[in-house]
């Protein structure tokens, strides 16, 4: 299901949590019954206590109910994430130390048909008590146990279903993700959230919010990435450009500062197009995607690169070298550095850091550099290339250019192979290419593709200066550029 045919008459209470809140399209619906499952350590307890968080915010009355964890563990949590738990009224329903005594023991009936009993009294009352109108119940796995039927274990449930719903509340019941043939609560709950965590070969692990189930709403399917952080969970919704989808419109031609360059691109780059600048490592490529970046801060627009190998100051630094200024425009909070650490970073999390750039800043070119880097960055990722098409289509119906930097094996010679084989994804692609003349290395650049448009077929020789980039005239006395060792036709080489 997509958020695209939600009904707009839909109108949901806050989870707290506003990634959320907007996979499930508005909200929870109040005064449903939800379960939340998950392995201990995806942040059942941190989502919990955020939902009644949001409550005291809003003046509710709120209840959190625990059968395993106690008061002052869960304090520690709210303590760890900068929380007061002032306003949530924690009720636990833990056996005493009493039951450590062997006079204690019953003999007549068994221990669970007794303590589901007062378990059962001992929430009622408290509910009765306090009228809440958010509740938190962890979690179902004392519950289960304590019923010690899966008939007996569903009516129980069902009772307190009925129970909360002529209170008028809504629930929150935890699940430490009951065994996969065991559906009973995903069958009674209004909705259903599953949270899960990955190991990683290597790096941090990652973590996917599903949505199983929610009734009478078409939520946003699918894995979305999360992370538990300071603060509680900060959910990525999957991004689907087909919500953002707007009439298309002429797109205007934007200079690259470079004359010559701007006639090998047929005029230019077009807004909301994406290009791939791949060449060899020391070719000039991300020197070139700044070029582009300060054209268009020179053109009073913002920027945001995105950089996964480089260090953000020795970029400064480099640029300064060749006559780009990009330490002034960051300054001025035009331009935007973010230095991506790999193998710590979800696709989710860098989409909505791209993103957010974007939407908070009105970024109209964004940089990232390098495609390879986005690649090996998330290796145990299997879906790369659908998020990457994601975001470039979204990026494109936003009117922003974007450029990625990709390197291809191969410094002088025939290889010519692009990590990932993404090309396909982009609007352009323009190739800077090693050549060897008299003992010399030199750069050639062209453009291979272009989609919106005509563009020059010729190859161009490409230099980096102190000050700054140049691209000269056509080598058409050369053959076999593309090789890297060309074979001079002409009677003189023109140095111009």
């Amino acid at each position: 299901m997509t958020a695209a045919s939600v009904a707009p008459a839909y109108s949901g209470i806050s989870s707290g949590i506003p990634g959320l809140d907007e996979i499930l399209c508005g909200g929870l619906s109040p005064e449903r019954l939800y379960l939340i499952e998950g392995l201990p350590g995806t942040g059942k307890t941190t989502l919990a206590l955020k939902f009644l968080l949001e409550g005291v915010k809003q003046g509710e009355s709120v209840l959190y109910i625990t059968l395993s964890e106690t008061k002052s563990e869960l304090e520690a949590v709210a303590k760890s994430h900068g929380w007061s738990l002032e306003g949530i009224h924690i009720h636990e329903v833990i056996p005493s130390e009493d039951l450590l005594d062997p006079a204690q023991q019953h003999t007549l009936f068994h221990p669970s048909e007794v303590e589901l009993g007062d378990t059962t009294r001992d929430i009622s009352s408290v509910v009765e008590k306090f009228k809440p109108s958010r509740i938190v119940i962890d979690s179902l796995s004392e519950l289960r146990l304590l019923a010690s039927n899966a008939l007996r274990y569903r009516r129980q449930v069902l009772a307190y279903k009925q129970f909360f719903a002529r209170r008028n509340c809504t629930v929150l019941m935890l699940d430490d993700r009951p065994d996969m043939h065991d559906m009973q609560i995903r069958s009674i709950a209004h909705g259903v959230i599953a949270l899960e965590q990955v190991q990683q070969e290597y790096g941090s692990e990652k973590r996917h919010l599903r949505v199983i189930k929610l009734r009478g709403v078409q939520f946003r399917g699918g894995a979305h990435d999360y992370v538990i952080e300071k603060g509680g969970l900060v959910v990525f919704p999957r991004l689907i450009p087909s919500t953002t989808r707007a009439q298309s419109k002429t797109m205007r031609q934007l200079s690259s500062g470079l004359d010559r360059l701007d006639s090998l691109l047929g005029g230019g780059l077009e807004e909301g197009t994406s290009t791939i600048i791949s060449g060899a490592p020391g070719t000039g490529k991300s020197s070139l995607a700044a070029q582009f970046v300060s054209a268009a801060i020179a053109r009073g627009q913002n920027a945001a690169m995105f950089i996964f190998e480089e260090a953000a100051t020795l970029l400064v630094n480099r640029t300064k070298s060749i006559n780009i200024d990009l330490l002034t425009p960051l300054e001025k909070g035009n331009l935007i550095i973010q230095q991506i650490d790999p193998a710590e970073m979800s696709p989710g999390q860098f989409t909505h850091r791209v993103c957010s750039a974007v939407e908070k800043n009105e970024t109209k070119i964004v940089v990232i550099d390098s495609l390879n880097g986005y690649m090996n960055a998330m290796p145990n990722e299997h879906y790369l290339a659908v998020h990457l098409h994601e975001l470039l289509t979204y990026l494109g119906q936003k009117g922003v250019i974007t450029i990625l930097v990709g390197v291809h094996s191969g410094m002088i010679g025939n290889i010519m192979s692009s990590a990932g084989e993404t090309s396909y994804l982009a609007d352009n692609v323009i190739l800077i290419r090693h050549f060897e003349f008299h003992g010399e290395v030199r750069q050639a650049i062209s453009v291979f593709k272009k989609r919106a448009g005509s563009h020059e077929r010729t190859i161009r020789e490409f230099t980096i200066t102190g000050q700054g980039i140049r691209v000269g005239n056509s080598l058409r006395d050369f053959h076999g550029v593309l090789t890297g060792v060309p074979t001079f036709e002409g009677k003189q080489l023109d140095e111009a």
